[in-house]
């Protein structure tokens, strides 16, 4: 196989199911190594089975490319290591890692357990640290040593963290991190020739398949189609790709064929005193800087 990830070798989390799997169908179809992660859960994180790496492993060699499974958990710092060290050993360098890796349980914040509240930011937020962390100790080391690095992190938010979605405050904290995440760790390490951008997508997957705004049209063929994750991937390889180089510390909105630039948190209306402020005081100015204010975003990325 060539194409535009010829000779890249990409590690991808979670890529048993949904997104995960198209992109790494995706990364094999244009020339890449793959090293394919995933736990093998369910959906809420519960249970393990090597079978969802091991079945995308058979369709990408079966179509004539190059894979490998693991099946650590990248919310332990160990097995983070273990995936990135798997990739370095099997294929000799490490050029890009996709953390795609999720786990949904959803509960309005009243009625949200200490339980549910921490697996989730587990699996989102350490679960995109640990595999990067790993990642980037690599390259800085072969930066250190003189060699030319032209390498990707591509982490996965979504519309839930950046615009918000009800019931899910885990989830969406957790997106939202990993969104101020990928920003900071492209400040950071852009001197070793890393660049590191998110994607924000939505996307028709057994995540998503029952959620408010799905399930009711999700049996629809016209609707599986517009939203099927394989409209996900081809930024995925392209941000992946050599082609890439320029773009960093950006977050990127995929819905079907339509791609965004989210544009991130800045200062609007502003007042400034030059003293300080009396709580009394804000009374008449607060109200006023909000109307000016343009309102939060809609789940689609719309201001209200």
């Amino acid at each position: 196989m060539s194409g535009i990830c010829e000779g890249r070798v990409v590690v991808v989390t979670g890529a048993g199911n949904g997104i995960g799997r198209a992109h790494a169908l995706a990364f094999a179809a244009e020339g890449a190594k793959v090293v394919v992660n995933d736990l093998g859960g369910a959906r809420d994180g519960t249970g393990a089975s090597a079978g969802p790496a091991q079945a995308v492993v058979a369709e990408i060699v079966a179509a004539g490319g190059e894979a490998v499974a693991n099946t650590s958990d990248i919310s332990d710092f160990a097995g983070a290591e273990a995936l990135i060290g798997q990739a370095i050993e099997t294929y000799g360098r490490l050029d890009v890692l996709v953390n795609n890796a999720g786990i949904l349980r959803d509960r309005m914040l009243t009625n949200m357990s200490e339980a549910e509240w921490d697996a989730v930011i587990k699996v989102h937020l350490k679960g995109t640290f640990a595999p990067a962390h790993h990642a980037a100790a690599y390259w800085r080391g072969l930066a250190k040593a003189g060699e030319q690095v032209d390498a990707r992190i591509i982490n996965t938010s979504s519309p839930s963290g950046i615009f918000g979605n009800v019931g899910q405050t885990n989830y969406g904290a957790a997106k939202a991190g990993i969104a101020g995440f990928t920003i900071i760790a492209a400040q950071e390490l852009g001197r070793y020739g890393v660049t590191v951008n998110a994607i924000a997508p939505t996307a028709l997957t057994r995540l998503t398949e029952d959620l408010a705004g799905f399930a009711d049209e999700a049996a629809t063929a016209k609707l599986a189609e517009q939203l099927a994750p394989e409209h996900i991937s081809p930024l995925v390889v392209w941000l992946g790709s050599p082609a890439s180089a320029g773009i960093t510390g950006r977050v990127f909105s995929v819905t079907g064929s339509s791609i965004s630039v989210a544009e991130g948190w800045a200062n609007g209306p502003t007042v400034d005193k030059g003293a300080r402020w009396t709580p009394t005081e804000l009374s008449d100015v607060i109200p006023d800087l909000v109307a000016k204010a343009a309102g939060n975003a809609d789940m689609s990325g719309v201001r209200k």
